[in-house]
């Protein structure tokens, strides 16, 4: 699936589990642990697989129930 070269620099692209890693949908936040993603091995760029992204889209239109919710915390930077 990855092994491919980084479309930022020369380095190649390396499937990775990553313990956590937060997406943005337009109807909120999905975190996803224990998640293979494709890394660059030189400038670190992730990059997502369609599989992992439709997971993320269940989950945020809520056909697919999470294990846990989590509050995050929200502060002023002044």
């Amino acid at each position: 699936m990855y092994g491919y070269k980084c479309e930022y620099c020369d380095g190649i692209v390396q499937e990775k589990i990553v313990k956590r890693e937060a997406f943005k949908h337009r109807r909120g936040f999905v975190i996803l642990e224990n998640v293979p993603v494709g890394v660059c091995n030189k400038c670190g760029h992730h990059y997502y697989h369609a599989t992992l992204l439709y997971r993320v889209e269940e989950i945020a239109l809520k056909k697919k129930l999470p294990e846990r919710t989590e509050l995050v915390p929200v502060a002023s930077f002044a």
